[in-house]
């Protein structure tokens, strides 16, 4: 470009400087992506954490022009092992194809399911008295055999497998059947172990037998052993990062009409509105997903 035509461009572009919105300005940008809930659960109004369900506003962030990094704020107790490793994985495979640094933050609790996702970040920050950990794996179910005996109720059951009906909840326990539950359990671990380890690498501080035990942690404590780099909100950290200037746009899943979010794929109730047949299912996850919370004295 030829001189006078360079000294053009900058005039005009100092001329403009000031009425610019920020994000064109040439200020640090690191969207904010908000991770909060029972990952997995669903509860009549508050859909649960999935893949499906924070995909997009992952995607989002990371296509975001001109960031810096990507910013996870997490809030969660855990849940499903298996979309809190899909989350991770989308979270990972994102940061390798944009080259961009992903910092996460842990609020009241990053447990669990939700300290795999916290692993996703490349440095973890959380609050003194935050929850943080419980690297391990649990199950729960009921047991109605002596209620039907007492009301008088025979089970019915027809299967086709041997194990098909394993662990019904209307049959007594079987102790076979516990222990190739605890082995799924078991292998559930090891993978989310190596998770960790993957993540953490040389951080890690502490005997596997603590660090891997299901216990979990205050903020500060988990600093000590490593699942985590340092106390710092989301604010006053990405400013000390990259500025006072530095621009922190959430970005929010997709809502429909009345501030619903929209379903993600997969899902049938297109309204996004429990179906009377569902009400039971609802109230069961509404009081799996507290008990979930109580877990951790929230």
């Amino acid at each position: 470009m030829p001189e006078h035509l360079q000294q053009l461009y900058a005039s005009a572009r100092a001329a403009l400087q000031p009425i610019l919105p920020k994000r064109l300005r040439g200020v640090p940008i690191v969207p904010v992506v908000r991770l909060a809930g029972i990952i997995g659960f669903s509860t009549p109004l508050k859909p649960g954490l999935t893949l499906a369900t924070v995909a997009r506003p992952i995607e989002r962030a990371f296509n975001m022009r001109r960031a810096r990094a990507v910013a996870l704020v997490i809030n969660s107790p855990g849940g499903s092992a298996v979309q809190s490793h899909l989350i991770y994985r989308r979270i990972r495979q994102l940061a390798a194809e944009n080259a961009r640094p992903v910092i996460a933050f842990a609020e009241d609790v990053a447990a669990s399911g939700g300290y795999m996702i916290a692993c996703a970040g490349d440095e973890i920050f959380c609050d003194p008295s935050s929850i943080v950990g419980s690297i391990g794996v649990v199950g729960a179910s009921f047991g109605f055999t002596k209620l039907m005996e007492k009301l008088g109720v025979d089970r019915r059951l027809y299967v086709a497998g041997e194990h098909k009906a394993m662990l019904d909840p209307f049959l007594p326990e079987n102790p076979e059947d516990v222990e190739r539950l605890k082995a799924l359990q078991r292998d559930i671990h090891q993978d989310f172990i190596g998770l960790v380890k993957r993540s953490r690498g040389a951080r890690l501080k502490g005997p596997e037998k603590t660090l891997f035990s299901g216990e979990y942690w205050t903020g500060s404590k988990a600093i000590e052993l490593g699942l985590a780099d340092g106390i710092g909100d989301l604010r006053a950290t990405l400013r000390a990062r990259f500025g006072d200037d530095v621009v922190t746009p959430l970005v929010a899943p997709v809502r429909g009409w009345f501030g619903r979010l929209q379903p993600g794929v997969g899902t049938t109730d297109l309204d996004g509105l429990p179906r009377p047949a569902d009400f039971a299912e609802d109230i069961i996850s509404a009081l799996e997903a507290r008990a979930l919370w109580a877990r951790y004295g929230l």
